[in-house]
């Protein structure tokens, strides 16, 4: 199966498949990802941990919601400059989907084993 959307890679991270192709804006989006150093990871995670608490925390009050919900990407700003927006909100995106960051730590446990102009394969080490 080929995945295009954060979604879908959250369920085949949660699934523990062995072998993971990608293709479209994804696709550049786990390059990202998967081309940090490990310090800066630890920076970028944590950030994004932090936004996506805030958004997977249930706020009782309607206002208080959308306030939490911005604070919490407003506190992605360290992913930000470290993966840019585009795939900080596409982390995000897969990490709410997964339930939390787990899925994008173990998604750095995979491989690239092909890269072609549109399609990316990985493989779990």
């Amino acid at each position: 199966m080929t995945i295009k959307t954060e979604k879908e890679l959250a369920e085949a991270l949660k699934n523990s498949q062995e072998t993971i192709e990608l293709e479209g804006k994804i696709k550049d989006t786990v390059i990202r990802i998967k081309a940090t150093g490990k310090v800066t990871w630890a920076i970028a995670i944590g950030a994004i941990g932090i936004a996506v608490a805030l958004v997977l925390s249930p706020v009782r009050d309607p206002k208080s919601q959308v306030a939490s919900k911005i604070s919490g990407f407003a506190a992605a700003s360290g992913a930000v400059a470290i993966l840019g927006s585009g795939a900080t909100y596409a982390a995000i995106s897969i990490a709410v989907a997964a339930g939390g960051i787990g899925a994008l730590n173990s998604l750095r446990d995979y491989k690239i084993v092909s890269s072609n102009g549109e399609k990316l394969i990985l493989r779990k080490s």
